[in-house]
């Protein structure tokens, strides 16, 4: 009785890419992280995105928070729907408290299917 050994494939789910400004991109470059890329161009930041999160190839997208407005509508409801690749979008320092307790909610939302108030 011979039993067939299926080699497992390489799981790319694992796979971070940061995408964004000079500032958010250059901390993650510093902890080690290879798939990183720096955008200014609202084209390429746009381009980039959509590559990424159609190559397959990465389980978490992590992006500036000012890359959202660069997106077409229908792309940006595409991601914010789904959960893998989960694309996320970090803000900046400049960005108001307020706003970034709605991300949050809204992610836990999103990803754990439950709501949270962030007081």
């Amino acid at each position: 009785m011979s039993e067939q050994v299926t080699k497992p494939k390489m799981d790319a789910s694992g796979r971070l890419a940061v995408v964004g400004d000079r500032e958010l991109v250059i901390g993650y470059r510093l902890i080690g992280i290879d798939d990183t890329f720096i955008v200014s161009d609202e084209e390429d930041a746009s381009k980039k995105i959509q590559e990424l999160y159609s190559s397959g190839e990465f389980g978490l997208i992590i992006a500036s928070n000012s890359m959202q407005a660069k997106l077409s509508s229908k792309f940006l409801a595409e991601i914010k729907e789904s959960i893998e690749p989960l694309v996320l979008f970090m803000p900046s320092q400049q960005e108001t408290t307020e706003e970034n307790e709605e991300s949050i909610a809204a992610l836990a939302k999103r990803v754990l299917g439950i709501s949270i108030e962030v007081n």
